[in-house]
């Protein structure tokens, strides 16, 4: 037994110090610093959205304890994603793991740099699922929850598999008490997006929702037991112009059915916007077709 624990702390040595040259301190907020990957050896670091409060007076924290001033490239705040150029050159970026890769019960370290030293934490993928819905409307690839013990400033740094391979970039602020990592498709689409200067789009109607039961004979019609009720309309929003009114119950979206506040998230991605869609909506006991004209999500709700 006692050969293989001496094997096993072995290894998690060996995986914590190949990943270590690619782990940063992202110092972006008046109190204690964040963590940072490096994503490529020209200088682009990925971290957590949530950690970068301030877009200038950015600095970088290195494995060998040299600093570099950072700018912020651009953010996406609503998979919790932020992407920083340093002028640090030569350094180091890490294999990711692809999802298909990884499995629950697989053994992961989260490593954070919140000062000179790197800390790690052990624990295992405890959920693996098929692509989610931020509640921000944003696009996740897979779902990707750990176990491993995030300490403050953990947000933005690796999770790192048994293959010395980040498995994902950990999260605390996507869904509050679960620690969570955005996988590497959902990085890499977001890094190419915000390097490209292209602006990250997302479609918003302007209402506040709620599921609810639907009536027997709409639950027969459409094959769903529940829609979501508008509880409110924002004034000149694209649900207003469109004639939703506080009240319907829609039900279904671009021929889509609409159950949940994560199904109509779902329906609106970046592509739809400003495009006129059909809906289903319940109004006063019965079913009425509209046509939805999606708009562009700033800082409104969808």
């Amino acid at each position: 037994m006692a050969d293989v624990l001496q094997a096993v702390s072995a290894a998690l040595v060996e995986t914590v110090a190949a990943a270590e040259p690619a782990v940063v301190r992202v110092d972006a907020r008046r109190r204690l610093g964040a963590t940072g990957i490096v994503w490529s050896s020209d200088g682009v670091i990925v971290t957590a959205a949530h950690v970068v409060e301030r877009d200038h007076d950015i600095t970088i924290g290195l494995a060998g304890g040299q600093t570099a001033p950072a700018t912020l490239l651009g953010r996406d705040g609503a998979i919790d994603l932020a992407v920083l150029r340093t002028e640090a050159r030569g350094l180091r970026a890490p294999a990711w793991a692809e999802p298909a890769d990884l499995a629950v019960g697989g053994l992961v370290l989260a490593l954070g740099r919140t000062s000179d030293r790197l800390l790690a934490t052990l624990g295992i993928i405890s959920a693996l699922d098929e692509g989610w819905t931020t509640p921000q409307g944003g696009q996740i690839d897979h779902y990707l929850q750990t176990d491993a013990v995030m300490y403050p400033g953990f947000s933005g740094g690796p999770l790192i598999d048994a293959q010395q391979r980040v498995a994902g970039l950990n999260s605390s602020s996507l869904v509050s008490g679960l620690n969570l990592a955005l996988p590497a498709p959902t990085v890499r689409r977001a890094v190419e997006a915000l390097l490209s200067g292209r602006p990250v789009r997302r479609g918003y109607l302007g209402i506040t929702a709620q599921p609810v039961p639907l009536p027997d004979v709409v639950r027969e019609r459409l094959g769903q037991e529940t829609g979501l009720l508008l509880t409110h309309v924002e004034p000149r929003s694209p649900a207003e112009k469109s004639r939703l009114i506080q009240g319907d119950t829609l039900v279904t979206l671009n021929g889509r059915p609409v159950r949940s506040l994560a199904d109509l998230q779902a329906v609106l991605s970046g592509e739809q916007v400003g495009e006129r869609v059909p809906a289903k909506v319940v109004r006063a006991g019965a079913v009425q077709d509209l046509n939805i004209t999606i708009g562009e999500r700033g800082q409104a709700a969808a």
